[in-house]
């Protein structure tokens, strides 16, 4: 099991950026495609954007596509999401998720951060 820790959650106003980090332990970081999620207060869970274990293959949501970017540090044991562009719809708890095996687009993720908060602020 990896263990995941989100961080660079804040407060920000419409038009600005946030940087989110994750940094993975206590498991062999390259072998788990990486995702973001995300809970806005409501709401279900979904995904945000994710990139496999490689960092050659990236998916994002529709409603974030060009404003947000998704890379990894393999070496580093990092993955990180830029966020570009913020709007209040972007409020939400982030979370940092894990799994391992193939790459494909699914929400089914078995390791997971405490989340971080972004509140964008109208």
């Amino acid at each position: 099991q990896v263990q995941l820790v989100e961080s660079g959650g804040g407060l920000v106003q419409t038009g600005g950026s946030l940087r989110l980090s994750c940094a993975a332990s206590g498991g062999i970081f390259s072998g788990y495609n990486m995702a973001w999620f995300r809970r806005a207060p409501g709401k279900e869970r979904e995904l945000v954007a994710a990139v496999s274990r490689s960092g050659l293959s990236t998916h994002y949501k529709d409603s974030v596509r060009g404003r947000f970017a998704i890379s990894r540090e393999n070496t580093k044991s990092t993955v990180d999401l830029e966020m570009n562009d913020l709007k209040p719809e972007d409020t939400a708890v982030y979370y940092c998720a894990a799994k391992s095996g193939p790459w494909y687009i699914s929400e089914e993720y078995d390791n997971w951060g405490q989340g971080t908060l972004v509140t964008v602020k109208a």
